[in-house]
């Protein structure tokens, strides 16, 4: 039950929006017991955001949550997945891109939780 919001300050085109979300879900398989059939994705383009005071650079923060857990290496390859797909499709360096993980432990899908 993987999700993936990205919210960034580039415009992202249809065509962009269906590149990235179809690497993020051979990504997400970087966390064992995740994978595309469960992953949802969201996008949130042209946002009006500041990174060290100033709003002069193609700028992103990711949210990937999920239920469970997986270890810290796991998190960290994804995170160069997750950077290398947005410095390629929109343009944004590593060093202005965010990514926030989180853990959940109750996750409700099709009337009740897991």
């Amino acid at each position: 039950m993987p999700f993936i919001g990205t919210r960034t300050t580039v415009a992202v085109s249809p065509e962009k929006r269906e590149a990235i979300k179809k690497k993020f879900g051979t990504a997400i398989e970087l966390l064992p017991g995740k994978s595309e059939s469960w992953l949802m994705v969201s996008f949130e383009d042209n946002c009006s955001m500041y990174f060290k005071g100033s709003d002069k650079k193609p700028l992103a923060f990711v949210e990937v949550k999920i239920f469970g857990s997986a270890a810290k290496a796991s998190y960290n390859k994804l995170t160069g997945e997750i950077t290398g797909i947005l410095g390629t499709e929109l343009g944004i360096q590593p060093d202005c891109i965010y990514v926030k993980y989180e853990e959940v432990p109750n996750w409700g899908w099709n009337g009740s939780n897991l």
